[in-house]
């Protein structure tokens, strides 16, 4: 996973998550990875787009290992400025991408594939109690798109995992691997 290595910067706080995320989809040839929250990166002067760190940098990284390990990344952001400014830092990548400009819980209720990799990090955590309640809708509505070998990571571990964490452990899932910023789960 060399692709990795330009990702690992000290600004990437969740860097190590997204590492141990994809040494377990390759384990488990894990190919459909479904992201709500497109990566928004930065725009200087009105025109230059640059990566956001803080971000995480989860749809650039996605779209690599789809392009490396013959995958394909489903990414859904409601804002339309976020898919734009994705699109741009995984041009090179694009036969292996699909975005989406919906809100999650509609695309997630008609996707029609299983998901190998679900990755929710949908709305701002800055309101609790609507981040929190809201990734609980979407995986509530993902978890019968999962099988055995799924994965689900959530990100912005105590602000928008209040709900979902204790739904998953309740869906007899386990946590495989935690951070200060994120959580992955695993049956």
């Amino acid at each position: 996973m060399k692709f990795l290595n330009k990702f690992n910067n000290k600004k990437n706080i969740r860097f190590s998550s997204f590492k141990k995320t994809f040494e377990v989809c390759l384990e488990r040839n894990l190919k459909v990875i479904v992201e709500t929250g497109t990566s928004r990166g930065k725009t200087k002067f009105f025109i230059i787009n640059h990566y956001n760190w803080k971000d995480g940098m989860s749809t650039p990284m996605f779209a690599e290992y789809a392009y490396n390990y013959n995958g394909e990344l489903h990414s859904c952001d409601i804002s339309l400025i976020n898919i734009r400014n994705a699109k741009k830092f995984t041009n090179q990548f694009s036969q292996n991408i699909t975005f989406y400009n919906l809100d999650s819980l509609f695309f997630l209720k008609n996707f029609n594939k299983k998901i190998d990799l679900l990755y929710l990090d949908s709305l701002d955590g800055h309101d609790i109690v609507a981040s929190s309640q809201h990734q609980l809708n979407e995986i509530k509505i993902g978890l019968n798109k999962l099988h055995n070998k799924s994965l689900v990571l959530l990100d912005d571990k105590g602000s928008k995992t209040k709900l979902s964490i204790n739904f998953l452990k309740d869906s007899n899932y386990k946590i495989i691997y935690e951070t200060d910023y994120q959580v992955l789960f695993s049956k």
